[in-house]
Protein backbone atom coordinates (compact mmCIF):
# COMPACT_ATOMS: atom_id res chain seq x y z
CA UNK A 1 0.00 0.00 0.00
CA UNK A 2 1.22 3.56 -0.67
CA UNK A 3 2.23 5.93 2.13
CA UNK A 4 -1.01 8.03 2.08
CA UNK A 5 -3.00 4.87 2.80
CA UNK A 6 -1.22 4.45 6.13
CA UNK A 7 -1.55 8.18 6.85
CA UNK A 8 -5.31 7.85 6.34
CA UNK A 9 -5.40 4.95 8.81
CA UNK A 10 -3.45 6.95 11.40
CA UNK A 11 -5.67 10.01 10.93
CA UNK A 12 -8.84 7.94 11.38
CA UNK A 13 -7.41 6.32 14.53
CA UNK A 14 -6.45 9.72 15.96
CA UNK A 15 -9.85 11.25 15.27
CA UNK A 16 -11.56 8.15 16.68
CA UNK A 17 -9.89 8.79 20.05
CA UNK A 18 -11.04 12.41 19.90
CA UNK A 19 -14.59 11.28 19.05
CA UNK A 20 -14.66 8.82 21.95
CA UNK A 21 -13.39 11.49 24.33
CA UNK A 22 -16.23 13.78 23.15
CA UNK A 23 -18.97 11.17 23.46
CA UNK A 24 -20.66 13.04 26.36
CA UNK A 25 -20.65 16.29 24.35
CA UNK A 26 -23.14 15.03 21.78
CA UNK A 27 -20.97 15.09 18.66
CA UNK A 28 -18.57 12.28 19.58
CA UNK A 29 -20.74 9.27 18.68
CA UNK A 30 -21.97 10.57 15.29
CA UNK A 31 -18.44 11.68 14.41
CA UNK A 32 -17.22 8.17 15.21
CA UNK A 33 -19.97 6.74 12.99
CA UNK A 34 -18.76 8.87 10.06
CA UNK A 35 -15.21 7.64 10.65
CA UNK A 36 -16.43 4.02 10.67
CA UNK A 37 -18.24 4.76 7.40
CA UNK A 38 -15.09 6.15 5.77
CA UNK A 39 -13.09 3.18 7.06
CA UNK A 40 -15.58 0.68 5.63
CA UNK A 41 -16.16 2.21 2.20
CA UNK A 42 -12.58 3.35 1.50
CA UNK A 43 -10.01 1.58 3.71
CA UNK A 44 -12.18 -1.54 3.64
CA UNK A 45 -12.44 -1.41 -0.15
CA UNK A 46 -8.66 -1.53 -0.50
CA UNK A 47 -8.36 -4.48 1.90
CA UNK A 48 -11.49 -6.41 0.90
CA UNK A 49 -11.49 -6.07 -2.87
CA UNK A 50 -8.89 -6.51 -5.61
CA UNK A 51 -6.56 -3.55 -4.96
CA UNK A 52 -3.93 -5.02 -7.25
CA UNK A 53 -6.54 -5.11 -9.99
CA UNK A 54 -7.32 -1.43 -9.38
CA UNK A 55 -3.62 -0.63 -9.74
CA UNK A 56 -3.32 -2.65 -12.93
CA UNK A 57 -6.40 -1.04 -14.48
CA UNK A 58 -6.07 2.58 -13.33
CA UNK A 59 -2.38 2.99 -12.53
CA UNK A 60 -0.54 3.61 -9.27
CA UNK A 61 -0.53 7.40 -9.67
CA UNK A 62 -4.32 7.52 -9.88
CA UNK A 63 -4.70 5.46 -6.69
CA UNK A 64 -2.17 7.57 -4.78
CA UNK A 65 -4.03 10.74 -5.78
CA UNK A 66 -7.28 9.19 -4.55
CA UNK A 67 -5.70 8.38 -1.17
CA UNK A 68 -4.57 12.00 -0.79
CA UNK A 69 -8.16 13.06 -1.46
CA UNK A 70 -9.36 10.69 1.30
CA UNK A 71 -6.71 12.17 3.61
CA UNK A 72 -7.82 15.73 2.83
CA UNK A 73 -11.43 14.79 3.59
CA UNK A 74 -10.48 13.27 6.96
CA UNK A 75 -8.47 16.34 8.00
CA UNK A 76 -11.18 18.79 6.92
CA UNK A 77 -13.89 16.73 8.63
CA UNK A 78 -11.91 16.47 11.87
CA UNK A 79 -11.40 20.24 12.03
CA UNK A 80 -14.89 21.26 10.88
CA UNK A 81 -16.97 18.97 13.12
CA UNK A 82 -16.42 20.56 16.57
CA UNK A 83 -16.44 24.05 15.07
CA UNK A 84 -19.76 23.62 13.27
CA UNK A 85 -21.26 21.81 16.26
CA UNK A 86 -20.54 24.78 18.51
CA UNK A 87 -22.02 27.11 15.91
CA UNK A 88 -25.15 25.05 15.21
CA UNK A 89 -25.91 24.08 18.82
CA UNK A 90 -24.57 27.09 20.70
CA UNK A 91 -27.80 27.53 22.72
CA UNK A 92 -27.59 23.93 23.93
CA UNK A 93 -24.05 24.25 25.29
CA UNK A 94 -22.66 23.15 27.60
CA UNK A 95 -24.97 20.19 27.20
CA UNK A 96 -24.54 16.55 28.15
CA UNK A 97 -25.35 13.58 25.94
CA UNK A 98 -28.71 12.04 26.79
CA UNK A 99 -27.84 9.03 24.62
CA UNK A 100 -24.84 8.26 26.82
CA UNK A 101 -27.08 8.61 29.89
CA UNK A 102 -29.50 6.12 28.32
CA UNK A 103 -26.60 3.78 27.52
CA UNK A 104 -24.65 3.89 30.76
CA UNK A 105 -27.30 4.74 33.36
CA UNK A 106 -30.37 2.92 32.01
CA UNK A 107 -32.37 6.18 32.05
CA UNK A 108 -34.74 4.76 29.47
CA UNK A 109 -36.48 2.81 32.25
CA UNK A 110 -37.48 5.94 34.17
CA UNK A 111 -41.30 6.32 34.49
CA UNK A 112 -41.36 9.79 32.93
CA UNK A 113 -39.37 8.55 29.93
CA UNK A 114 -41.70 5.59 29.48
CA UNK A 115 -44.77 7.87 29.62
CA UNK A 116 -43.42 9.95 26.76
CA UNK A 117 -42.62 6.79 24.79
CA UNK A 118 -46.22 5.61 25.23
CA UNK A 119 -47.53 8.96 23.99
CA UNK A 120 -45.24 8.93 20.96
CA UNK A 121 -46.07 5.29 20.24
CA UNK A 122 -49.80 5.97 19.87
CA UNK A 123 -49.14 8.48 17.09
CA UNK A 124 -46.69 6.17 15.31
CA UNK A 125 -49.12 3.23 15.43
CA UNK A 126 -51.89 5.38 13.96
CA UNK A 127 -49.62 6.73 11.22
CA UNK A 128 -48.41 3.26 10.25
CA UNK A 129 -51.96 1.89 10.17
CA UNK A 130 -53.20 4.68 7.88
CA UNK A 131 -50.22 4.29 5.55
CA UNK A 132 -50.67 0.53 5.30
CA UNK A 133 -54.37 0.99 4.52
CA UNK A 134 -53.33 3.08 1.52
CA UNK A 135 -50.69 0.48 0.65
CA UNK A 136 -53.25 -2.32 0.62
CA UNK A 137 -55.39 -0.32 -1.78
CA UNK A 138 -52.34 0.17 -4.00
CA UNK A 139 -51.59 -3.59 -4.14
CA UNK A 140 -55.27 -4.48 -4.59
CA UNK A 141 -55.61 -6.20 -1.24
CA UNK A 142 -52.55 -8.45 -1.54
CA UNK A 143 -52.06 -8.86 2.22
CA UNK A 144 -49.61 -11.79 1.87
CA UNK A 145 -47.43 -9.98 -0.66
CA UNK A 146 -47.23 -6.86 1.51
CA UNK A 147 -46.82 -8.36 4.98
CA UNK A 148 -45.53 -11.92 4.35
CA UNK A 149 -43.42 -11.92 1.18
CA UNK A 150 -41.64 -15.04 2.44
CA UNK A 151 -44.84 -16.94 1.59
CA UNK A 152 -45.40 -15.40 -1.82
CA UNK A 153 -43.93 -12.69 -4.03
CA UNK A 154 -43.34 -9.24 -2.60
CA UNK A 155 -46.03 -6.66 -3.40
CA UNK A 156 -44.66 -3.12 -3.63
CA UNK A 157 -47.32 -0.42 -3.26
CA UNK A 158 -44.81 2.36 -3.98
CA UNK A 159 -43.15 1.04 -7.18
CA UNK A 160 -42.09 3.66 -9.74
CA UNK A 161 -39.64 4.08 -12.62
CA UNK A 162 -36.01 5.20 -12.47
CA UNK A 163 -37.11 8.73 -13.40
CA UNK A 164 -40.37 9.82 -11.84
CA UNK A 165 -43.05 11.70 -13.67
CA UNK A 166 -45.98 13.87 -12.68
CA UNK A 167 -46.44 13.68 -8.94
CA UNK A 168 -44.65 10.38 -8.36
CA UNK A 169 -42.74 12.24 -5.63
CA UNK A 170 -45.71 11.53 -3.36
CA UNK A 171 -45.27 7.80 -4.04
CA UNK A 172 -41.64 8.15 -2.95
CA UNK A 173 -42.76 10.10 0.12
CA UNK A 174 -44.98 7.21 1.18
CA UNK A 175 -42.08 4.76 0.76
CA UNK A 176 -39.77 6.87 2.94
CA UNK A 177 -42.48 7.34 5.57
CA UNK A 178 -43.00 3.59 5.68
CA UNK A 179 -39.28 3.06 6.21
CA UNK A 180 -39.09 5.62 9.02
CA UNK A 181 -42.20 4.31 10.77
CA UNK A 182 -40.91 0.74 10.60
CA UNK A 183 -37.55 1.72 12.10
CA UNK A 184 -39.19 3.94 14.72
CA UNK A 185 -41.62 1.24 15.86
CA UNK A 186 -38.70 -1.18 16.05
CA UNK A 187 -37.04 1.17 18.53
CA UNK A 188 -40.28 1.40 20.52
CA UNK A 189 -40.53 -2.39 20.64
CA UNK A 190 -37.00 -2.48 22.07
CA UNK A 191 -37.42 0.26 24.69
CA UNK A 192 -41.06 0.23 25.83
CA UNK A 193 -41.75 -1.22 29.28
CA UNK A 194 -45.52 -0.81 29.03
CA UNK A 195 -46.79 -4.28 28.09
CA UNK A 196 -49.51 -3.01 25.76
CA UNK A 197 -47.17 -0.64 23.91
CA UNK A 198 -44.47 -3.29 23.64
CA UNK A 199 -46.74 -6.04 22.32
CA UNK A 200 -48.39 -3.72 19.79
CA UNK A 201 -44.99 -2.58 18.56
CA UNK A 202 -43.73 -6.17 18.28
CA UNK A 203 -46.83 -7.18 16.29
CA UNK A 204 -46.26 -4.31 13.86
CA UNK A 205 -42.58 -5.19 13.55
CA UNK A 206 -43.55 -8.78 12.70
CA UNK A 207 -45.80 -7.48 9.93
CA UNK A 208 -43.65 -4.59 8.68
CA UNK A 209 -40.07 -5.91 8.77
CA UNK A 210 -40.34 -8.73 6.17
CA UNK A 211 -41.06 -6.09 3.51
CA UNK A 212 -37.41 -5.00 3.93
CA UNK A 213 -35.67 -8.18 5.08
CA UNK A 214 -36.92 -10.16 2.06
CA UNK A 215 -35.94 -7.50 -0.42
CA UNK A 216 -32.93 -6.89 -2.67
CA UNK A 217 -31.90 -3.50 -1.23
CA UNK A 218 -29.39 -3.87 1.56
CA UNK A 219 -29.33 -0.22 2.68
CA UNK A 220 -33.07 -0.27 3.49
CA UNK A 221 -32.62 -3.52 5.41
CA UNK A 222 -30.07 -1.79 7.64
CA UNK A 223 -32.16 1.37 7.98
CA UNK A 224 -35.28 -0.59 8.98
CA UNK A 225 -33.79 -3.23 11.28
CA UNK A 226 -30.65 -1.83 12.91
CA UNK A 227 -32.09 1.09 14.98
CA UNK A 228 -34.32 -1.31 16.91
CA UNK A 229 -31.59 -3.93 17.30
CA UNK A 230 -29.07 -1.39 18.59
CA UNK A 231 -31.64 0.17 20.93
CA UNK A 232 -32.43 -3.23 22.44
CA UNK A 233 -28.84 -4.40 22.84
CA UNK A 234 -27.33 -1.12 24.04
CA UNK A 235 -30.15 0.41 26.08
CA UNK A 236 -32.38 -2.44 27.25
CA UNK A 237 -30.40 -5.66 27.44
CA UNK A 238 -29.11 -6.29 30.97
CA UNK A 239 -25.59 -7.42 30.07
CA UNK A 240 -22.13 -5.99 30.55
CA UNK A 241 -20.33 -4.40 27.63
CA UNK A 242 -18.57 -7.69 26.87
CA UNK A 243 -21.90 -9.50 26.59
CA UNK A 244 -23.39 -6.75 24.45
CA UNK A 245 -20.40 -6.88 22.13
CA UNK A 246 -20.87 -10.64 21.66
CA UNK A 247 -24.59 -10.17 20.89
CA UNK A 248 -23.79 -7.45 18.35
CA UNK A 249 -21.07 -9.60 16.78
CA UNK A 250 -23.48 -12.52 16.33
CA UNK A 251 -26.08 -10.14 14.90
CA UNK A 252 -23.52 -8.78 12.45
CA UNK A 253 -22.52 -12.28 11.31
CA UNK A 254 -26.16 -13.28 10.76
CA UNK A 255 -26.97 -10.12 8.80
CA UNK A 256 -23.74 -10.42 6.82
CA UNK A 257 -24.65 -13.98 5.82
CA UNK A 258 -28.16 -12.94 4.79
CA UNK A 259 -26.88 -10.00 2.72
CA UNK A 260 -24.49 -12.33 0.91
CA UNK A 261 -27.49 -14.49 0.07
CA UNK A 262 -29.34 -11.43 -1.21
CA UNK A 263 -26.36 -10.37 -3.33
CA UNK A 264 -26.09 -13.77 -4.99
CA UNK A 265 -29.81 -14.25 -5.71
CA UNK A 266 -30.78 -10.98 -7.35
CA UNK A 267 -32.69 -11.21 -10.59
CA UNK A 268 -33.39 -7.84 -12.17
CA UNK A 269 -35.57 -5.91 -9.74
CA UNK A 270 -36.96 -9.05 -8.09
CA UNK A 271 -35.72 -11.18 -5.23
CA UNK A 272 -36.59 -14.87 -5.32
CA UNK A 273 -37.12 -15.82 -1.66
CA UNK A 274 -37.29 -19.54 -2.33
CA UNK A 275 -34.01 -19.41 -4.20
CA UNK A 276 -32.48 -17.43 -1.35
CA UNK A 277 -33.47 -20.04 1.21
CA UNK A 278 -32.02 -22.80 -1.01
CA UNK A 279 -28.79 -20.81 -1.31
CA UNK A 280 -28.32 -20.86 2.47
CA UNK A 281 -27.19 -24.44 2.16
CA UNK A 282 -24.80 -23.94 -0.74
CA UNK A 283 -21.42 -22.30 -1.16
CA UNK A 284 -20.12 -20.50 -4.20
CA UNK A 285 -17.65 -17.74 -4.81
CA UNK A 286 -20.30 -15.18 -5.69
CA UNK A 287 -22.25 -15.70 -2.46
CA UNK A 288 -19.11 -15.33 -0.33
CA UNK A 289 -18.17 -11.84 -1.49
CA UNK A 290 -20.07 -8.57 -1.10
CA UNK A 291 -20.50 -6.43 -4.21
CA UNK A 292 -20.71 -2.66 -4.00
CA UNK A 293 -18.16 -2.00 -1.21
CA UNK A 294 -15.97 -0.20 -3.73
CA UNK A 295 -16.17 3.53 -3.13
CA UNK A 296 -12.38 3.93 -3.21
CA UNK A 297 -12.46 2.36 -6.65
CA UNK A 298 -15.10 4.89 -7.75
CA UNK A 299 -13.03 7.75 -6.33
CA UNK A 300 -10.10 6.51 -8.40
CA UNK A 301 -12.29 6.21 -11.49
CA UNK A 302 -13.48 9.81 -11.04
CA UNK A 303 -9.88 11.04 -11.04
CA UNK A 304 -8.98 8.83 -14.01
CA UNK A 305 -11.97 9.98 -16.08
CA UNK A 306 -11.22 13.61 -15.23
CA UNK A 307 -7.57 13.30 -16.27
CA UNK A 308 -8.48 11.61 -19.55
CA UNK A 309 -11.15 14.24 -20.30
CA UNK A 310 -14.03 11.76 -20.26
CA UNK A 311 -15.72 13.47 -17.32
CA UNK A 312 -15.46 16.96 -15.84
CA UNK A 313 -16.61 18.35 -12.48
CA UNK A 314 -20.08 19.88 -12.79
CA UNK A 315 -19.39 22.67 -10.24
CA UNK A 316 -22.22 22.00 -7.86
CA UNK A 317 -24.86 20.80 -10.32
CA UNK A 318 -25.02 17.36 -8.71
CA UNK A 319 -25.48 18.85 -5.23
CA UNK A 320 -28.11 21.22 -6.65
CA UNK A 321 -29.97 18.26 -8.16
CA UNK A 322 -29.92 16.60 -4.74
CA UNK A 323 -31.21 19.77 -3.08
CA UNK A 324 -34.18 20.24 -5.43
CA UNK A 325 -35.07 16.55 -5.53
CA UNK A 326 -38.12 17.03 -3.23
CA UNK A 327 -39.83 19.19 -5.88
CA UNK A 328 -42.27 16.96 -7.82
CA UNK A 329 -41.45 16.61 -11.50
CA UNK A 330 -45.07 17.53 -12.17
CA UNK A 331 -44.20 21.05 -10.99
CA UNK A 332 -40.77 21.14 -12.63
CA UNK A 333 -40.70 18.99 -15.73
CA UNK A 334 -37.00 19.59 -16.46
CA UNK A 335 -35.83 19.08 -12.89
CA UNK A 336 -32.16 18.02 -13.02
CA UNK A 337 -31.44 14.32 -12.70
CA UNK A 338 -29.07 12.89 -10.11
CA UNK A 339 -25.87 11.26 -11.28
CA UNK A 340 -26.96 9.79 -14.60
CA UNK A 341 -24.20 11.73 -16.40
CA UNK A 342 -21.57 9.93 -14.32
CA UNK A 343 -23.22 6.57 -14.98
CA UNK A 344 -22.92 7.24 -18.71
CA UNK A 345 -19.25 8.24 -18.30
CA UNK A 346 -18.66 4.92 -16.51
CA UNK A 347 -20.06 3.00 -19.47
CA UNK A 348 -23.77 2.60 -18.70
CA UNK A 349 -26.03 2.79 -21.75
CA UNK A 350 -28.89 5.27 -22.09
CA UNK A 351 -32.07 3.20 -22.46
CA UNK A 352 -34.92 5.71 -22.15
CA UNK A 353 -36.10 9.03 -23.58
CA UNK A 354 -35.75 10.70 -20.20
CA UNK A 355 -32.08 9.74 -19.88
CA UNK A 356 -32.63 6.47 -18.01
CA UNK A 357 -29.54 4.26 -17.86
CA UNK A 358 -29.04 0.53 -17.51
CA UNK A 359 -27.81 1.14 -13.95
CA UNK A 360 -27.02 4.05 -11.66
CA UNK A 361 -23.51 4.47 -10.27
CA UNK A 362 -22.71 5.67 -6.76
CA UNK A 363 -19.75 8.04 -6.53
CA UNK A 364 -19.14 7.64 -2.79
CA UNK A 365 -19.20 10.14 0.07
CA UNK A 366 -15.88 11.71 -0.97
CA UNK A 367 -16.16 11.08 -4.71
CA UNK A 368 -19.46 12.96 -4.81
CA UNK A 369 -17.66 16.10 -3.66
CA UNK A 370 -14.97 15.59 -6.33
CA UNK A 371 -17.65 15.15 -9.00
CA UNK A 372 -19.10 18.51 -7.92
CA UNK A 373 -16.07 20.66 -7.19
CA UNK A 374 -12.93 18.85 -8.35
CA UNK A 375 -10.02 17.21 -6.48
CA UNK A 376 -9.18 20.15 -4.17
CA UNK A 377 -12.49 21.71 -3.16
CA UNK A 378 -14.50 18.49 -3.58
CA UNK A 379 -13.28 16.54 -0.51
CA UNK A 380 -13.60 19.73 1.55
CA UNK A 381 -17.24 20.18 0.44
CA UNK A 382 -18.05 16.58 1.40
CA UNK A 383 -16.36 17.06 4.78
CA UNK A 384 -18.43 20.17 5.52
CA UNK A 385 -21.67 18.37 4.64
CA UNK A 386 -20.80 15.45 6.93
CA UNK A 387 -19.80 17.83 9.74
CA UNK A 388 -23.20 19.54 9.39
CA UNK A 389 -24.86 16.13 9.59
CA UNK A 390 -22.93 15.34 12.78
CA UNK A 391 -24.11 18.67 14.24
CA UNK A 392 -27.73 17.82 13.39
CA UNK A 393 -27.49 14.41 15.07
CA UNK A 394 -25.76 15.99 18.09
CA UNK A 395 -28.74 18.32 18.37
CA UNK A 396 -31.10 15.35 18.64
CA UNK A 397 -28.88 13.95 21.38
CA UNK A 398 -28.67 17.17 23.41
CA UNK A 399 -32.47 17.48 23.19
CA UNK A 400 -32.88 13.79 23.97
CA UNK A 401 -34.72 14.29 27.25
CA UNK A 402 -37.71 13.81 24.96
CA UNK A 403 -37.53 10.09 24.08
CA UNK A 404 -38.91 10.78 20.60
CA UNK A 405 -35.47 12.15 19.83
CA UNK A 406 -34.00 8.70 20.46
CA UNK A 407 -35.89 7.38 17.44
CA UNK A 408 -34.62 10.19 15.22
CA UNK A 409 -31.08 9.85 16.52
CA UNK A 410 -30.98 6.07 16.04
CA UNK A 411 -32.42 6.30 12.53
CA UNK A 412 -29.96 9.03 11.56
CA UNK A 413 -27.00 7.16 12.99
CA UNK A 414 -27.75 4.08 10.88
CA UNK A 415 -28.40 6.15 7.75
CA UNK A 416 -24.93 7.67 8.19
CA UNK A 417 -23.40 4.37 7.10
CA UNK A 418 -25.54 4.35 3.95
CA UNK A 419 -24.17 7.80 3.07
CA UNK A 420 -20.85 6.10 2.38
CA UNK A 421 -22.19 5.51 -1.13
CA UNK A 422 -23.53 9.06 -1.62
CA UNK A 423 -24.54 12.06 0.52
CA UNK A 424 -28.07 12.20 -0.75
CA UNK A 425 -31.60 12.98 0.36
CA UNK A 426 -32.56 9.67 -1.23
CA UNK A 427 -30.86 8.11 1.82
CA UNK A 428 -31.81 10.76 4.37
CA UNK A 429 -35.50 11.22 3.53
CA UNK A 430 -36.63 8.80 6.29
CA UNK A 431 -34.83 10.96 8.87
CA UNK A 432 -36.08 14.31 7.60
CA UNK A 433 -39.65 13.15 7.12
CA UNK A 434 -39.47 11.67 10.60
CA UNK A 435 -38.18 15.00 11.92
CA UNK A 436 -41.14 16.79 10.32
CA UNK A 437 -43.57 14.27 11.82
CA UNK A 438 -41.93 14.63 15.22
CA UNK A 439 -42.25 18.43 15.23
CA UNK A 440 -45.86 18.09 14.07
CA UNK A 441 -46.51 15.69 16.94
CA UNK A 442 -44.83 18.08 19.40
CA UNK A 443 -46.92 21.00 18.16
CA UNK A 444 -50.14 18.99 18.42
CA UNK A 445 -49.27 17.59 21.84
CA UNK A 446 -48.35 20.96 23.29
CA UNK A 447 -51.57 22.52 21.99
CA UNK A 448 -53.59 19.65 23.38
CA UNK A 449 -52.04 19.98 26.84
CA UNK A 450 -51.87 23.77 26.93
CA UNK A 451 -48.05 23.75 27.08
CA UNK A 452 -48.17 22.35 30.62
CA UNK A 453 -46.39 19.05 30.15
CA UNK A 454 -43.97 18.17 32.94
CA UNK A 455 -40.34 18.51 32.09
CA UNK A 456 -38.21 15.39 31.71
CA UNK A 457 -34.82 16.24 33.20
CA UNK A 458 -31.63 14.25 32.79
CA UNK A 459 -29.67 13.16 35.83
CA UNK A 460 -26.77 15.45 34.91
CA UNK A 461 -28.92 18.57 34.49
CA UNK A 462 -29.41 20.90 37.47
CA UNK A 463 -32.88 21.83 38.63
CA UNK A 464 -34.47 24.46 36.43
CA UNK A 465 -34.80 26.83 39.39
CA UNK A 466 -30.99 27.05 39.68
CA UNK A 467 -30.15 28.18 36.16
CA UNK A 468 -31.60 29.76 33.05
CA UNK A 469 -32.85 27.35 30.38
CA UNK A 470 -32.77 28.31 26.70
CA UNK A 471 -35.92 27.74 24.62
CA UNK A 472 -34.27 24.86 22.73
CA UNK A 473 -33.29 22.99 25.87
CA UNK A 474 -36.76 23.58 27.32
CA UNK A 475 -38.36 22.05 24.24
CA UNK A 476 -40.02 19.35 26.35
CA UNK A 477 -41.78 21.79 28.72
Amino acid sequence: MPVPFYLCCLAIAFLSFIAWDARWKGWGLPMGTVLVTVTTWYIGDALYNDYAGYELLLGEETLVTAWWQVMWFIIAFGIATPLLHRRMNSKLLPGRSHIMAYLEKQRVRLPQVQRRLDQFAASLFLGWGLLMAIGLVQVKGDVIGLFAPYLSQKADPWARGQIGGGFSAFISLAAYLQLFLTAAIGVLAALACNRKTQMTALAIVFLAMPYYIFDRTRNTMLAAAMPGILAFVLMRLRLGWDGKFIVLLVTFLVMNAWMLVVSSTRDGMNFDIGKAIDTLGTKNSESEHHAGLNMFEELSWIHYLSVTGTYEPNWGQRYFAELVNPIPRGLWQNKPMIGLDYAVARGQAVIGPGGETTATMSTGMIGQGVVNFGPIFGPFASAILMALWVGLLARQDLLGANPGRIVLYGTGLILTFNMGRDITLLVLYPFFFGLILFHGWMYWHKGRNGNKQPRVRSEEEPDRRTRRISPEVAEQD
